[in-house]
């Protein structure tokens, strides 16, 4: 990742002194460690992390540490000031400052893009909540948005607002199923109210007959919590099982589940009525060979998923989901018939006379055998 670049002309001049080309290497070695006298607390930061990255890798390795530890005094003088990019790139690296002294970094006006993408590539839920607050300089610096929503460790929530910050806005994300995503807020930004149910009205009873179908176990402990602003008793979402979790999200956060989520949670989303969610689960980069072959080996998947699928060169390599794709009648014709001649002799024999392949399917294979019978295969 770059790095900011760094103003030498608003440095002081004792300051210029002990960054320039020129200067002696052990006064440069001594101001790594923070003995730079005469200096104020943020012009001491600001040499210390230009020294940081310094050519001499030992100055540069003490600079470095000297950051990870500066004096209280040093640190609460430096984070009241105006800090320079690099100063507050390096102090926010040294991920060694608690929320409260991070969020005043994210708040200075010289804050860099590449530090805001560093720090939301990194950050908990609650660096993450920080982040997201300044709107301005999301839309300034798109990237943060997409490291923020590709953040497993932020908020739904959040990266639900952030989403729809940057739709709003126009402008477009290099996430995983944006293109779907952004047409599910759009169509929710111009929905007309209507009596008729929802998806999500309509959505726990659809999942709930998938999770039935599944191996998943839906027994999970139940703990309740009283919710502040009505009082009421409530089950905490974390605790409710799986196919309940799904079954109480927005579209959009199906998409960002399905993309960035378990194998568990693919598995049960990848069946979602709601195309969309369900192609953000079979295309999300997290998706494994063996998702692959039980997604294939059901047959209460929709034939977009299973053409997706025998698109993917990386899980048609695999044999049992080639086989797979060739016995399930829901997989297209073309794209089955194109895998037949992949299959041993021992499984064209069987599915020549197997009763539980489209007969469509069962003729191919009599013929890729006659064929290789004849020799002509």
């Amino acid at each position: 990742m770059t790095e900011p670049q760094v103003d030498f002309e608003s440095l002081p001049a004792q300051a210029k002194k002990i960054v320039s080309p020129g200067a002696p290497g052990p006064m440069k070695m001594m101001a790594s460690k923070g003995v730079i006298p005469g200096l104020k607390p943020a012009d001491i930061v600001t040499v210390v992390a230009i020294l940081a990255t310094d050519p001499d890798g030992k100055i540069a390795q003490s600079a470095k540490a000297t950051i990870a530890k500066l004096p209280p005094p040093v640190l609460n003088g430096a984070l009241e000031a105006d800090l320079p990019a690099i100063a507050i790139h390096k102090l926010a690296e040294a991920d060694t400052l608690d929320h409260d002294a991070l969020g005043r970094l994210i708040r200075m006006p010289r804050v860099a893009g590449e530090t805001l993408v560093m720090l939301a590539e990194g950050a908990d839920e609650k660096l993450g909540e920080i982040i997201a607050t300044n709107e301005q300089r999301l839309l300034e610096n798109p990237t943060v948005i997409e490291k923020l929503y590709l953040n497993k460790r932020v908020r739904m929530s959040t990266a639900d607002r952030l989403l729809e910050l940057a739709v709003r806005n126009d402008i477009e994300l290099n996430i995983p199923a944006y293109k779907e995503a952004a047409a599910a807020i759009q169509n929710q930004l111009i929905a007309e109210p209507s009596d008729e149910p929802t998806f999500d009205d309509i959505l726990f009873n659809q999942v709930e007959q998938v999770a039935q179908a599944t191996e998943f176990d839906a027994d999970v402990h139940q703990a309740t919590e009283i919710d502040e602003e009505s009082g009421e008793e409530k089950v905490e979402p974390k605790l409710l099982p799986l196919h309940a979790q799904i079954a109480q999200m927005t579209i959009t956060q199906k998409i960002r589940r399905a993309t960035l989520g378990t194998a568990a949670e693919r598995l049960l989303l990848v069946r979602d009525p709601n195309r969309i969610v369900a192609n953000a689960a079979v295309q999300s980069p997290m998706m494994r060979e063996n998702e692959a072959v039980q997604i294939t080996a059901s047959r209460s998947v929709g034939e977009d998923i299973l053409r997706i699928i025998a698109r993917n060169r990386e899980f048609t390599r695999s044999y049992r989901v080639k086989l797979n794709l060739i016995m399930n009648p829901r997989t297209p014709f073309t794209f089955a018939a194109r895998l037949i001649p992949h299959l041993r002799d021992n499984d064209l024999r069987t599915l020549a006379k197997s009763k539980n392949v489209p007969s469509s399917i069962s003729q191919a294979v009599r013929q890729r055998l006659e064929k290789k019978r004849t020799g002509r295969g």
